[in-house]
């Protein structure tokens, strides 16, 4: 369970949220909406642990995330709006090095999330030239090599197509049923 208490968060002299509190089980699906600038990416931000706010704690399996960060870290998976790739490697290289972070090395997994993301023909390809499309869907291939419980996702269908999107919200929804929990923002309906 990933369990918020009492967060507050300002920026700019303004307070995006206070006193902010929640639960969240395994086998739940959230989406943080929101309009532009109320906070959202600052609250997932905060969840993951990459950056603080003035108040508040976040709880992971009833512990502190300060206390436990790197069995945290371990259960995190964190894919912010921007799409967190090296543009001079390719995609098959940027998701070994996902892999290998992760102490694993396995083609066969690669090549099988290079597909689900509709990448395959492109994996030599660097990412700096690939559409935006294809460079978020290179970010989004590590959600299937990923055996973290926790996803953490801002904006993931930013630049995704109709078809996509739809095999993104099935991953998720399939991730949930697993038992693992999902945060996400988005401005699809």
């Amino acid at each position: 369970m990933l369990e918020a208490q009492g967060l507050s968060c300002i920026r700019d002299e303004r307070a995006l949220f206070t006193e902010l509190s929640f639960a969240i089980h395994p086998g739940e699906l959230v989406q943080v909406e929101g309009p532009n600038g109320a906070g959202k990416t600052s609250l997932l931000r905060i969840l993951a642990g990459l950056s603080s706010g003035e108040a508040g704690d976040i709880l992971w399996q009833g512990e502190s995330t300060r206390r436990n960060r790197d069995i945290y870290n371990q259960a995190l998976l964190y894919i912010g709006h921007h799409a967190g790739v090296k543009e001079v490697l390719t995609p098959f290289e940027n998701l070994t090095f996902f892999q290998k972070a992760s102490g694993k090395k396995d083609d066969d997994a690669i090549w099988q999330a290079l597909s689900q993301v509709g990448l395959v023909g492109y994996e030599d390809v660097p990412v700096a030239q690939l559409s935006a499309g294809q460079h978020r869907r290179v970010a989004l291939a590590r959600l299937w090599l990923s055996d973290a419980p926790l996803w953490i996702l801002d904006e993931p269908l930013t630049a995704i197509d109709k078809q996509g999107v739809e095999h993104l919200v099935n991953l998720f929804e399939q991730h949930a049923e697993k038992g693992g929990i999902v945060i996400l923002t988005t401005h699809q309906d």
